[in-house]
């Protein structure tokens, strides 16, 4: 049996084998189902899975399932899968490359590979040394703002004996160009300066907003291929869990009864008993291919929850309306699962999205009560200002060394995902290296490991149909009695091989191959990009409070004191002669009074 896939997709949209639409087909290439044994199963209907909303329907194509039997040149029941165009691929991006061609220095400053190792602490030690970078330029800020502050306060006392002599000499002139020309030019030099700073610091706020949304974006594409692919899991281990209980209760149930009505003649019995045996060996077979899927987490099933060990997955769920299920254990649970992944990275993803926003609010708000203590000359506001500023300077490089590592860590990974999960032992699903090969390149000259499997079940469901169509020919008219045994049999034959058309559609390398190309698209280009946007936000938002730090004293020292402006108000209240020069003046200026 020959086997077409077509994917339906947003950008996936293929044709035959030589990229023409259907319509242009001869009849010659189209599939035909044109089956000549008798009690043939059901057509099988188009296969489709939904994918969450928010945009992202044209992350897992609409798969479409046609067949074609054989002639006599191929025989009966044999069949392949044939790849009509070329599978979806993966390529790393330029920041990608980029970060990933960042040299690494150890703890003892030699040079270390750029290969993804997470587990080795050499790996973990150029990573401290990338952090530590940013420690080293927290340091050079502080040293910086030490030393506005000690210039300032050297300044102010030493400016304050030279203030009064330039004051008095302004005094006694008639013109008022002196040292308060100077302090005005220079206060309004530092009081821009702020206002630089803080514009910088909304614009560091703003690229924050748009990184982290995109990190988001990343993480939400990441889970839903996640989901959806461990649902594709979730479908196969049902469709053969049903194939197997439904053989089960065919050998149990009506060819027992049948076995017995043929007790009395040989060549039926002789055919029951062959039904018996390929029943059999197909469940052997698909309880084969089963043990290859005990990865499937039972977390998105009905009741279940997740624990370490391997469960019983049930009726799966589909990813769109699929429970969010906190993970009950840090651990990784053995064997590995893309439902868990997707779960923890979920609950992990809300606390990082949370955690920037808070700290974006708080850079913003330091941002715009600085403005408004610039405006209303408010000192104490200044001074709370200051206070919030150093706490969000000291948070702006910590999440700059957090996301320098990750950013490179992330581009070892993305540079080459394929080996690393091929190789890893946290990855272990208990496959054999061959199907997860098979999933993760999905390539043409690659044939499936289930395909001899595969064709050996639908030889067995072939004879099967056979000797029972030989039975519904021969033996009914003997034996009236076994008629109703006869239907059940080939009834959950019918059914039997619905799932089995659906099983083998769903056993081709395209569907995980689209999930796991969507999840690395995820998490290295939408996920990537967020994070070199968030590193720029804490680099400019860090140096934007060192330039408010530095500002902000010499700002509020040119602020009129509170006592400086009670004894100008109680001067001008004492002087007897400044109301009644100031009401002559008025009088001289009223000329009809």
């Amino acid at each position: 049996m020959l086997w077409f896939w077509s994917f339906h997709g947003d950008t996936d949209s293929f044709a035959d084998a030589h990229n023409r639409p259907p319509e242009q087909l001869g009849s010659a290439d189209r599939p035909v189902n044109t089956a000549t044994r008798p009690a043939a199963p059901p057509a099988v209907t188009p296969l489709s899975f939904q994918r969450p909303p928010r945009g992202q329907e044209d992350l897992h194509p609409t798969l479409v399932l046609t067949s074609s039997l054989q002639g006599e040149e191929g025989g009966p029941g044999q069949w392949k899968m044939a790849a009509v165009n070329t599978v979806p691929s993966y390529t790393p991006s330029l920041w990608v490359r980029v970060c990933h061609a960042v040299p690494r220095l150890d703890l003892s400053m030699q040079m270390r590979d750029n290969i993804f190792v997470p587990e080795s602490w050499e790996y973990q030690q150029t990573l401290l040394v990338l952090s530590s970078l940013s420690a080293i330029a927290l340091v050079i800020s502080l040293l910086v703002v030490l030393s506005f502050l000690i210039h300032y306060c050297c300044c102010h006392r030493g400016d304050r004996g030279e203030g009064s002599e330039e004051e008095e000499e302004d005094e006694d002139g008639s013109t008022g160009h002196g040292y308060s020309g100077k302090k005005g030019r220079g206060i309004c030099c530092v009081t821009w300066v702020a206002v630089a700073a803080v514009t910088l610091c909304c614009v560091a706020i703003g690229v924050g907003f748009y990184g982290n949304s995109e990190a988001n974006d990343g993480m939400y594409q990441l889970t839903s291929s996640l989901l959806t692919a461990n649902y594709t899991l979730a479908s196969i281990d049902l469709l053969i869990s049903d194939t197997i209980s439904g053989l089960q209760l065919s050998v149990s149930g009506p060819l027992t009864s049948m076995e017995e009505l043929f007790s009395g003649s040989k060549p039926f019995l002789v055919s029951t008993r062959n039904c018996r045996r390929l029943s059999e060996n197909v469940v052997n077979l698909l309880s084969s291919i089963s043990s290859a899927w005990s990865s499937v987490d039972p977390g998105l099933g009905n009741d279940s929850r997740i624990s370490g060990a391997s469960i019983i997955p049930l009726t799966p769920v589909p990813p769109s309306v699929a429970p969010t299920v906190v993970p009950t254990s840090s651990l990784l649970p053995n064997p590995f699962s893309p439902g868990w992944a997707a779960n923890t990275l979920m609950v992990n993803e809300d606390y990082r999205w949370l955690s920037y926003v808070l700290l974006l609010l708080l850079d913003l708000i330091v941002c715009l009560f600085i403005l408004l203590g610039l405006a209303k000359q408010a000192r104490w506001l200044l001074i709370l200002m200051t206070v919030l500023a150093w706490l969000a300077l000291f948070l702006s490089w910590g999440s700059l060394g957090l996301e320098t590592a990750t950013v490179v860590a992330l581009s070892d990974f993305c540079s080459d995902p394929n080996t690393f999960i091929l190789n890893s032992t946290q990855f272990s699903t208990g496959t054999s290296s061959d199907v997860m090969d098979y999933y993760l390149t999905c390539s043409r000259r690659m044939s499936s490991p289930f395909q001899q499997m595969l064709t050996q079940s639908q030889r067995a469901l072939s004879n099967i149909h056979t000797h029972l169509s030989s039975l519904e020919r021969n033996a009914l008219p003997q034996f009236p009695k076994a008629e109703k045994s006869l239907r059940d049999v080939q009834q959950i034959l019918n059914s039997t091989e619905g799932n089995f058309h659906q099983l083998v559609a769903l056993l081709n390398c395209r569907g995980l191959n689209k999930d796991y190309i969507d999840s690395l698209k995820g998490l290295c280009y939408d996920g990537m990009e967020g994070l070199l946007y968030l590193s720029l936000y804490s680099f400019l938002s860090a140096l934007a409070f060192t330039a408010i730090l530095c500002s902000l004293p010499g700002a509020w020292r040119s602020f009129p004191s509170e006592s400086e402006e009670y004894d100008d108000s109680d001067s001008e209240s004492e002087d007897p002669f400044t109301s009644h020069q100031d009401s002559k003046r008025f009088l001289q200026w009223q000329p009809w009074l």
